[in-house]
């Protein structure tokens, strides 16, 4: 499926030199069942018979800026305390099933939810609806297991990014210096305190309160029978009761109105970092889809703007990175956001001169609309890696994106819409979103110093 894609996106490529840059029709469009059970549980079926596998994905809409306050990494604790058995599979069994009937699993902690998936042959398809549904049920929890996880979680946060160079950056580090909501802004992997200091009954509590069908959404990908599909849900997930929901925490941010800068001390680092972050637009508004061109125009490849002055034209460093939320992408998150870019470079370059820089080639872009093929090489880009997205790890990338939708917005069939979207980006509204949020002012720099 990945060949096609490069093949389709490379083609499109060749039609707008050939059609003096005008975008041909899409056909893109993913199947899609979305209904919900009594209980809240919503569910997402997309078909696709290439290839004789499912993906199975449980997003429940707890995640790490939504976890209780001084309880600083327990929405990443409790990812692991789901491994930990459950009223049938005791811990460790349910790895196990995954892995000899020929599957792989995993799961993760992400800004607004925490997800749990696996991919296996199609003929499995009820064993994994029976497993996912036995720990919605019931969690084993024990306070052998939340020691053994405690101990877990806090070597993790230890080898990651406590000694590790770099560790945190700018991932971890900069949101927390760029916005002052604490929800947004505090320490996401958790203060080792806090981890220590997770009892029974805070997990017992967190357990019940959202991980319910009603806080939950369900999706399959691939290969199996509709009908077939929704009875082996209706079977083992129905009867799952739902939960009282606590009130949503207010995520928003106030507008930044002046520039924030911020210098961290590594003394494992060998060279210097440089980061810097600025709050993006909406989501679904159209500045938040010109926001994700400005990406592919400033800093997406070596094409950019920022890889031609940085890299080509005056060799401060080797690399540019960067992108809307990088724990994710610009569609799986919701909430503020920052665009987040970084490099490292060499001792005898500074931050300010690289910083001066970047001021030259975004001043390009605010003082100036782009020219239209411009505009258009970015669209085939985003396209090409919205393609990429939808596409990745046997169907994961597509069921990542309409639990994502469904569970924020009640609306999977929101990916069939995104390539139109950003095909009404006009360069009036590329230069009008660069003023309004490429500004100095919405903008957070951050600094790594090596301390050898």
């Amino acid at each position: 499926m990945r060949i096609k894609t490069i093949l389709l996106s490379f083609f499109s490529f060749v039609l707008l030199l050939f059609n003096g840059c005008s975008e041909p029709e899409s056909k893109f469009q993913v199947p899609i069942e979305y209904y919900k059970l009594d209980n809240g549980l919503k569910v997402v079926l997309s078909q696709d018979k290439t290839t004789p596998i499912v993906t199975v994905a449980v997003y429940y809409n707890i995640g790490f800026r939504i976890e209780p306050k001084d309880r600083t990494g327990f929405a990443h604790l409790f990812e692991h305390m789901m491994f930990q058995g459950s009223q049938n599979l005791p811990k460790g069994e349910f790895d196990k099933l995954i892995n000899y009937n020929g599957g792989i699993l995993n799961g993760s902690t992400r800004f607004d939810f925490t997800n749990y998936f696996e991919i296996m042959p199609a003929h499995k398809l009820e064993t994994i609806l029976w497993a996912e549904a036995d720990r919605m049920k019931g969690l084993n929890v024990t306070q052998e297991n939340l020691t053994n996880q405690q101990g877990v979680v806090v070597n993790e946060v230890k080898v990651n990014v406590l000694n590790q160079p770099y560790g945190g950056f700018p991932w971890l580090d900069l949101p927390q210096y760029a916005n002052t909501n604490w929800f947004n802004s505090h320490n996401f992997y958790g203060d080792l305190e806090d981890i220590e200091a997770a009892n029974l009954t805070d997990v017992k509590s967190f357990f019940d309160t959202y991980y319910s069908p009603n806080n939950a959404v369900l999706v399959v990908v691939g290969d199996f029978e509709t009908n077939e599909a929704k009875n082996f849900i209706k079977k083992y997930f129905e009867n799952i009761p739902s939960s009282e929901l606590p009130p949503k925490p207010d995520l928003k941010e106030p507008k930044q109105e002046q520039e924030k800068f911020a210098s961290n001390v590594d003394n494992l680092a060998s060279r210097p970092a440089l980061a810097f972050a600025y709050h993006v637009p909406e989501r679904n508004t159209p500045e938040y889809f010109a926001m994700g061109l400005l990406n592919q125009i400033l800093v997406a490849g070596n094409d950019s703007k920022l890889y031609q002055k940085l890299v080509n034209d005056k060799a401060v460093t080797g690399n540019v990175s960067g992108g809307i939320n990088l724990l994710g992408n610009m569609y799986n998150y919701n909430g503020p956001m920052l665009w987040t870019v970084y490099l490292f470079h060499d001792n005898s370059v500074t931050s300010d001169s690289i910083m001066a820089l970047v001021d030259d080639a975004f001043n390009e872009i605010i003082e100036n609309p782009i020219d239209q093929k411009t505009l258009d090489r970015a669209k085939v880009k985003i396209r090409s890696e919205f393609y990429d997205e939808v596409d990745s790890f046997y169907g994961f990338g597509k069921a990542d994106l309409l639990a994502s939708y469904a569970l924020f917005e009640d609306n999977p069939n929101k990916i069939n819409s995104i390539e139109d979207e950003f095909k009404k980006v006009t360069p009036e509204l590329i230069q009008k979103t660069a003023k309004e949020f490429l500004r100095n002012s919405n903008r957070t720099v951050l600094t790594i110093i090596p301390n050898k």
